[in-house]
């Protein structure tokens, strides 16, 4: 019989030679192992209690059977599966719960805490009191950590039939309680232009990653109706804001645009996520409602970015009115030639022939997003640079085809990272000591009113779309959540102001950023409120078993319409 036993015996007893009388011979040629018998009684004395004996039998010739037994110790003494020495055990007591040396989670915990120890001690040792509490280094370190925690804990509320709450709301809050608690803001500091510096870093991402997320194909698809719902309600917002807040706040009619574009954008952050939970249960899904509203996000976005870095730019610009204006639109034809351009450049370089290209392509798309945020506030058109980012990512990920994917997810590791940072950031930029009672009600009544104007017209802009009374209800209330974009945007003013030394100038980029956080933390947890509670009321399931299959409605003169996009 052919058996690794057979082949490596450790301990040979016997063997035994039968008679003729011996039972008739296997008709298989070759040996078999036939049992496995306990030791009998006159072999006892020789067994010991960590030995297995084992007796092979095989038929050497026809009429001799051989038979063989070996001891096999119980506890092999090499490790099966690293075929080495076992290991040392320090404290029986122990050897169940934390084997020495450890392993497995006890030894991954361990290895980052030595990981994070290493890093923490080299980058002391070359920026010194930058790393210890009260500098840049050790208050960015906590700020992410907490804002880290903050997101996990928020995300794990879970309320039933009800759609998560997006992380962010915990990232900001944390943000805000390390400003705001006395005995922390001594210890966790970080100066205004590296908070500035790493905003912008995570803008630029943004944009990096709403360029690349455009899906030309669905936006050839995309009907009048999507059009409608991406611009209307944000144009009209914004006007709103900008008219309310210039007489009920006293902002410049410039100022005034700026807070109503920050204000106007709808957040992916809050909508995809809800709006993803109702299409698999199939709510809405034959109206294609769900597949709506994520479409015109991505358009509704850009939109408000590209409104606010043009009056960005004529607020912090000198001279008539005329030439701002005039300035306005040469910055955002100047930031649609640079974003060509670079988006061509990088559809061939580097080649498909090259190694690393996805790392090489990631690279291009976030540093050129960096440098064009950066560099057209260096250069005087800081309106240029978010559109910039916009078209070259869009351009860049047109040429690519489906490689695109892949070079979304790096930036959307890139995206992991500095979202907390964002959010923390923006949250502790809020000080509860700064405030004046007077322009947060101000700035709540003004954010009120364009919300409600906001959602009249986005019910107005449904109404001869081909849907029911209840399903344009519905999209009107979905429509108005506010977070991603209000954080990358909402301090950008203020920072400038910073720069130019002139209080006027911050404190009306304080009033930008105290009513956009007040926008993120009232619209972002009701909206995903109204999405999940009334969705399942609002709208339809589908009545065919193809999903997305346009069905007649139960008003035969209002067809539903059906979008596509691979959002």
């Amino acid at each position: 019989m052919a058996t690794t036993m057979e082949d490596t015996p450790q301990k040979p007893a016997k063997t035994e030679l039968s008679p003729t009388h011996s039972p008739a011979p296997s008709p298989i040629p070759s040996p078999m192992l036939e049992k496995i018998t306990l030791p009998a009684a006159n072999h006892v004395e020789h067994l010991n209690m960590n030995q297995i004996q084992v007796v092979v039998r095989r038929c050497s010739t026809p009429n001799l059977t051989e038979e063989t037994t070996y001891f096999i110790p119980r506890n092999p003494v090499v490790d099966a599966g690293t075929n080495t020495d076992p290991p040392v055990v320090c404290c029986p007591l122990l050897r169940k719960f934390c084997p020495c040396p450890p392993r497995g989670l006890l030894a991954s915990l361990i290895t980052k805490v030595l990981l994070a120890a290493v890093l923490f001690g080299v980058v002391w040792s070359i920026t010194e009191d930058e790393c210890l509490p009260g500098g840049n280094f050790f208050g960015i370190t906590i700020l992410f950590i907490c804002a880290l925690i903050g997101g996990k804990v928020v995300a794990l509320i879970r309320l039933p039939k009800l759609p998560p709450f997006p992380p962010l709301l915990g990232m900001l809050l944390m943000g805000f309680l390390l400003r705001n608690i006395p005995v922390v803001t001594d210890g966790v500091y970080i100066n205004f232009r590296w908070s500035s510096s790493l905003r912008n870093i995570a803008l630029a991402v943004i944009l990096a990653r709403a360029g690349l997320g455009l899906d030309p194909k669905g936006l050839r698809k995309l009907k009048g109706v999507c059009a409608r719902v991406a611009a209307g309600p944000c144009l009209m917002e914004a006007c709103t804001t900008a008219l309310i807040s210039h007489f009920l706040m006293g902002l410049p009619w410039e100022w005034g645009f700026i807070l109503g574009f920050v204000l106007g954008a709808v957040s992916p952050a809050v909508v995809v996520p809800s709006m993803l939970l109702l299409q698999k249960d199939g709510y809405g899904v034959e109206q294609g409602i769900p597949t709506l509203l994520m479409a015109a996000g991505s358009i509704d976005d850009i939109l408000a970015i590209t409104g606010f870095t043009t009056c960005l730019g004529m607020a912090f610009a000198t001279g008539s009115t005329w030439y701002n204006i005039l300035r306005g639109v040469l910055e955002v034809a100047g930031g649609m030639v640079a974003g060509i351009l670079l988006g061509f450049l990088i559809q061939y370089f580097p080649s498909v022939d090259q190694k690393h290209l996805v790392m090489k392509r990631s690279f291009l798309v976030l540093g050129l997003s960096v440098f064009a945020v950066f560099g057209s506030g260096v250069a005087g058109f800081p309106g240029s640079g978010g559109l910039c980012t916009l078209v070259l990512a869009f351009l860049a990920g047109l040429g690519w085809g489906a490689e695109k994917a892949r070079v979304e997810e790096v930036v959307g590791w890139a995206w992991d990272v500095f979202q907390p940072l964002l959010f923390g950031l923006i949250g502790a930029e809020i000080r509860v000591s700064e405030l004046e009672g007077l322009a947060v009600g101000l700035g709540i009544a003004s954010l009120l009113i364009a919300l409600l104007v906001r959602i009249l017209f986005t019910f107005v802009c449904v109404l001869r779309a081909g849907f029911n009374l209840k399903e344009k209800i519905f999209i009107a209330l979905a429509w108005m959540p506010k977070a991603t974009v209000q954080a990358a945007i909402g301090s950008t003013a203020l920072d400038m102001a910073r720069t130019k030394d002139d209080e006027k100038l911050q404190k009306y980029g304080m009033d930008v950023l105290t009513v956009a956080v007040l926008a993120i933390l009232f619209t972002a947890p009701v909206g995903a409120l109204i999405i999940g509670l009334c969705g399942p009321r609002l709208l339809q399931k589908p009545k065919t078993s193809a999903c997305g299959t346009a069905a007649g409605g139960e008003d035969d003169t209002e067809a539903p319409v059906t979008f596509e996009s691979t959002l």
